[in-house]
C-alpha cells in the first residue's frame, strides 16, 4: 500500500445526471427513482468546484496580528470545453434552454418481422407520432438494412409501423437501444407544390397531405427538401436545400429563409418529393419553461496505487447551465464552453466512491470540423417579402454564439452555499470577422436594422443549425493592415423574434436533424 505523489489529469473523468430536487439525485432523500448518468468528454476545465470564502477576525490588540480566518461562504461553480459533435451536447443544451427538446416520434422496436403475408415491419408499442408518408429511420440494428431511411406505407395502431416489402431483415430480438425515429416525410407522386404567388413561398400538397400541422413542425424551424436522387427532388434546384419555416398552416408551410430565391412547381409526374426535418430545441416562453439542475462529477484518481479501483472525485451539485459559448475558429474543431453556477460542492474521497454508476458513453461521432463541415454561416437583413436577400458577407475568419442565463446563487443565513438559485434574461449574443468586401454590413450598423444570423453544421448525413431570428449588430469599424485583406469585426445581440413575427417568439432556435441525404 503506497499514496502515488501525483494524479495525471488524463485519468480524470466527467459526468453528469439530472436532478429530481435542486441538489437531490432521483433515489435520495427520500425520492425514487436511479440516476442516468451520461459521460462527457471534455477538452479542459476553467474553475471547478467549491471557493471557500474566510473572514479573518481583526481586533484591536497590542500585537499588531490577525487571527486565522473563520468560513463564511462557499462559491460553487464549474466549467468545461468541450468538442462539437451532432448530438454529444444535446441532451443537456436543454439546460441550457431551459425547455425540453420538441422531438419528433422515436419508439423503441421489440421485432422486425419479414413475413409474406404482411408488409416488413418494425413492431413498437406506440404508434402515435407516426403517419403514413413519414420517412422513418432505425438506430442500433444488427442488420444494416434495417438502419436505412424508408418510407411508412401503412400502420397497425400500436402494434407495427409498415414500409415496402424487402426493405427490411428479420430480427426477432433487437438490441434494447433499437428504435425507430421519424426523420421526414414523402409526398406521394406529383403531389408537392412550390407556391410563390404571395410574398414568400410556400410548399403546399394537390391533396395527398390533407394537413400540415400533422407533421409536427414550428415556426423558425429549418427543414430539407430533395434527396439523393432525382425522383425525390423539385427540378428546379432552388427549390431544394435547406429553409427556414415561417408558418405552419393546414394548408401548408411558408418558408422565410432559402439559399436561392425558390419558384414555382406545380407538381410533376414522376416526382415523389422528400421533406426532412428534426428535433427542435429553442427558448421557451410561460409554461414551457423548464429549469433543469444537474449533479456534475469529476473523478480524480486512485490515491493509493495497491487499490486503483477506489477512485475519489469531487461533485457539483445543483449545478445550473449559466453561461454557453459555441467557438467556430478557422481551420480548427467547433467547441462549447460551459459554464455553471452551483448551490453547494461535495468531495468524495476513495473509500465512499464516486457517485456516478452504469454511466452511458456518448454515441460515437466525428467533431466538426470548420473547415469542410460548414454548410453556411449567414447574415442577412430580415425580410417578410425575400426569402434570399443578399448576406452582408461571404466569408468569415472565425465567430461566436454566447448564451448568458444570468444565473446567480441565492444565499441565506445558515447556509452554506446557496439554498438556490435565480435564472435572469436569457441572453443570445455572439461575434463574428468577416472579410469586407462592400459596405452594407457597416450601414446595417448604422442604421440598426433587423438582421438574422444562421449557422449550419453538415456531417456524416446529419445536421444542426443555430438560427436566430432578429439580431442588432455593433462595432461594424474596418481593420485595414499592411499586406491583410480588410476585415470587418461585428458584435450580435439577438433579441425575441416577435418583432419580425409573432410565431417566432424565441432569441434563438436549434434544429437537430437526425438524418439528411448526402446531397445536404
Amino acid at each position: 500500500m503506497a499514496q502515488v505523489p501525483k494524479i495525471d489529469s488524463n485519468i480524470t473523468g466527467l459526468a453528469y445526471a439530472e436532478e429530481a430536487s435542486l441538489g437531490l439525485l432521483p433515489g435520495e432523500g427520500g425520492l425514487g427513482g436511479t440516476p442516468v448518468w451520461k459521460r462527457l468528454n471534455p477538452n479542459s476545465y476553467s474553475d471547478f468546484g467549491g471557493e471557500i470564502i474566510t473572514v479573518a477576525p481583526n481586533p484591536i490588540n497590542p500585537s499588531r496580528q490577525r487571527r486565522k480566518g473563520v468560513t463564511t461562504d462557499l462559491n460553487a461553480s464549474g466549467g468545461f470545453n468541450h468538442s462539437l459533435t451532432y448530438e454529444n451536447l444535446s441532451d443537456m443544451m436543454q439546460g441550457v434552454f431551459f425547455a425540453d427538446i420538441r422531438a419528433q416520434a422515436e419508439e423503441t422496436v421489440t421485432a422486425v418481422d419479414t413475413d409474406t403475408v404482411n408488409p416488413d415491419e418494425y413492431e413498437i408499442a406506440d404508434t402515435s407520432g407516426y403517419l403514413v408518408g413519414n420517412l422513418v429511420m432505425g438506430k442500433n440494428f444488427v442488420n444494416a438494412a434495417n438502419n436505412a431511411v424508408n418510407k411508412v406505407t401503412a400502420i397497425v395502431a400500436n402494434i407495427s409501423v409498415e414500409v415496402a416489402d424487402g426493405q427490411l431483415v428479420a430480427e426477432a430480438s433487437p438490441p434494447a437501444n433499437a428504435v425507430l425515429k421519424v426523420v421526414g416525410y414523402e409526398f406521394d407522386d406529383a403531389d408537392a407544390v412550390i407556391d410563390v404567388s404571395g410574398n414568400l413561398p410556400r410548399l403546399t400538397s394537390n391533396g395527398g397531405l390533407a394537413d400540415f400541422t400533422t407533421l409536427g413542425l414550428v415556426p423558425g424551424q429549418w427543414v430539407y427538401i430533395g434527396g439523393d436522387v432525382t425522383a425525390n427532388s423539385f427540378s428546379d434546384a432552388a427549390n431544394n436545400g435547406f429553409k427556414r419555416i415561417r408558418a405552419v398552416a393546414t394548408d401548408g408551410i411558408t418558408f422565410d429563409k432559402s439559399d436561392s430565391a425558390m419558384v414555382g412547381d406545380a407538381g410533376i409526374a414522376g416526382k415523389t418529393i422528400r421533406l426532412f426535418y428534426g428535433d427542435v430545441l429553442r427558448n421557451e416562453t410561460g409554461s414551457l419553461i423548464r429549469r433543469r439542475t444537474y449533479n456534475i462529477e469529476r473523478t480524480l484518481g486512485a490515491p493509493d496505487d495497491a487499490s486503483p479501483s477506489q477512485i475519489q472525485s469531487e461533485v457539483l451539485k445543483g449545478a445550473v447551465p449559466n453561461e454557453v459559448s459555441f467557438n467556430i475558429p478557422q481551420a480548427d474543431l467547433a467547441s462549447v464552453d460551459f459554464t455553471f453556477v452551483a448551490t453547494d460542492n461535495e468531495q468524495r474521497d476513495s473509500a465512499t466512491g464516486p457517485k456516478q454508476t452504469n454511466v452511458q458513453d456518448p454515441v460515437a461521432a466525428t467533431e466538426y470540423n470548420t473547415s469542410s463541415d460548414i454548410g453556411r454561416i449567414r447574415l442577412a437583413a430580415v425580410s417578410d417579402v425575400d426569402e434570399a436577400p443578399t448576406a452582408l458577407f461571404a466569408y468569415v475568419t472565425e465567430a461566436t454564439i454566447n448564451i448568458n442565463n444570468n444565473v446567480t446563487p441565492n444565499k441565506a443565513v445558515g447556509v452554506l452555499g446557496a439554498f438556490d438559485v435565480t435564472a435572469g434574461t436569457f441572453e443570445v449574443s455572439g461575434e463574428l470577422t468577416a472579410y469586407f468586401s462592400n459596405v452594407a454590413a457597416t450601414q446595417a450598423v448604422r442604421n440598426n436594422s433587423d438582421v438574422t444570423l444562421d449557422i449550419s453544421f453538415v456531417k456524416d448525413n446529419t445536421a444542426m443549425i443555430i438560427d436566430l431570428p432578429l439580431i442588432s449588430l455593433g462595432d461594424g469599424r474596418l481593420n485595414v493592415e499592411v499586406d491583410q485583406p480588410i476585415t470587418l469585426p461585428l458584435s450580435t445581440d439577438a433579441a425575441s423574434g416577435q418583432d419580425v413575427s409573432t410565431d417566432l417568439d424565441h432569441t434563438a432556435l436549434i434544429t437537430y436533424f437526425d438524418y439528411v441525404p448526402s446531397a445536404a
